[in-house]
């Protein structure tokens, strides 16, 4: 499962990563198309992750919700229900696939961190070392009230809470005694006493599990706000980010790679990877076609008018999807569309939307298509192949997470078509030179503390 090299590899000193994201919890996945598959059946994930280990990609990455969407008061009926956890999910997959790193989304508000350490090391342990966590946080009380603790936790609270989540995790991963350490041949070390005292934690005990095989799993995290920012520098090994375009790129890499000095690390300690669509053509006028006709089924006509609801905040469904946007004013205390990020400033995104529509003639339909777009990389894979390699070029990116608009088979047309072009080039691995996810992604081995 490794791959074969397919061509001689030039030396390049700057490698693109590449991980897959299973698509679902978003607008960029078709469920109409005939093509697609079981968002529940371990077929779909098992297609995906060994086409990633097969196109020797660094992860397979999983997304999740810790609770059902609402629109209206009721399940939204236009996005994924019954997702298996993720954990459990890559677990299965550790048994079918040898290299491909495996990373799971778990949410740090609502777990603890004794828990969550010994299921992350578990998985560690039974993959080889190929473990990840995705970090993400919630303040939202619609998801709490699914948890015994509900919403308490304020908004400011939620990237402290986080930072001190994976402090705790690390110092029980290193718990354990270095390999040999306890006098016995082949051992993995034994568990010492720790304590952690914290604002958020306050924990003793012995830790259950061995440390882990990369001595703590990949930590990843997705956040653009400052605290964001600031976190994934402190803390993060990969990020997960929104910025698609060259120049927004740059300016991210270069603002968060430019604070990691303050916390004693290289730029290297950190892979900043956004995630990012494609759309494959013969020709450039092909793939754009293609382009337009996979935009019109992800935004469907009811998925535009709930766009347009999210924003505005008060039902719209009297509306005609290929008439005018709605002249009335936004509700900023809406609880109309529940368990999706909320806008920031709802006024300000309806007035730039009246004013694309008005300057363009655009409909409802059209503008959500228009302003929500999610397709980044667009034309022949030799057009983007190159794209992918000046991103990585010129510092706007060290590689990307792969979204594709189809479960599961959406990625098996670029590891065939654009990862040779890219090996050719030698911007990318033509097999994996190590084991774990810490050495595909060129990581420094976490210095052990206590």
């Amino acid at each position: 499962m490794t791959g074969r090299p397919r061509t001689k590899q030039i030396h390049r000193t700057k490698q693109i990563h590449l991980a897959a994201h299973f698509p679902g919890v978003n607008n960029t996945t078709v469920w109409a198309d005939p093509r697609s598959r079981s968002q529940v059946d371990f077929s779909s994930f098992e297609h995906l992750a060994r086409t990633a280990e097969r196109g020797l990609f660094d992860f397979f990455f999983l997304a999740e919700g810790l609770r059902l969407r609402e629109h209206k008061g009721r399940i939204h009926d236009l996005d994924v229900v019954g997702r298996p956890e993720s954990l459990t999910v890559l677990s299965a997959l550790a048994a079918v696939t040898d290299r491909l790193g495996l990373a799971a989304t778990v949410n740090a508000t609502f777990n603890e961190p004794y828990e969550l350490a010994r299921r992350l090391a578990s998985l560690d342990h039974l993959s080889g070392g190929r473990a990840a966590w995705n970090v993400v946080t919630s303040s939202d009380a619609f998801t709490g009230e699914n948890f015994r603790r509900g919403g308490f936790l304020d908004r400011a609270d939620r990237y402290t809470r986080a930072a001190e989540f994976v402090a705790t995790a690390r110092e029980l991963w290193d718990s354990w005694t270095p390999d040999g350490q306890d006098g016995l041949d082949g051992a993995v070390g034994e568990p010492r006493p720790f304590a952690h005292r914290g604002q958020h934690f306050d924990i003793a005990g012995e830790f259950g599990v061995p440390r882990p095989p990369q001595g703590h799993p990949v930590v990843i995290q997705a956040g653009d706000s400052p605290e964001g920012r600031e976190f994934a520098a402190s803390s993060a090994d990969v990020v997960f980010t929104r910025h698609g375009t060259l120049e927004a790129g740059r300016d991210f890499y270069a603002d968060v790679k430019g604070r990691l000095a303050a916390y004693g690390r290289a730029p290297d300690d950190l892979k900043i990877m956004p995630g990012v669509t494609f759309v494959l053509g013969d020709t450039a006028a092909e793939a754009q076609e293609r382009a337009i006709e996979i935009r019109r089924q992800q935004v469907s006509p009811q998925n535009a008018i709930l766009a347009l609801e999210q924003v505005w905040g008060v039902d719209l469904s009297a509306y005609d999807p290929d008439g005018p946007l709605p002249d009335i004013d936004p509700d900023p205390e809406s609880t109309l569309v529940q368990g999706r990020v909320k806008v920031g400033d709802p006024f300000a995104v309806a007035e730039k939307w009246r004013a694309l529509s008005r300057a363009k003639g655009l409909s409802i339909h059209q503008t959500v298509i228009e302003t929500t777009s999610r397709q980044s990389f667009i034309g022949t894979p030799a057009a983007v192949a190159d794209q992918l390699d000046e991103f990585v070029r010129t510092d706007a990116a060290d590689g990307f997470i792969l979204v594709p608009h189809l479960t599961p088979g959406g990625l098996d047309e670029f590891v065939e078509r654009v990862v040779p072009l890219l090996q050719e080039r030698g911007a990318f691995r033509t097999e994996y030179e190590g084991a774990t996810l810490r050495s595909h992604l060129g990581l420094p081995e976490p210095v052990r503390k206590g």
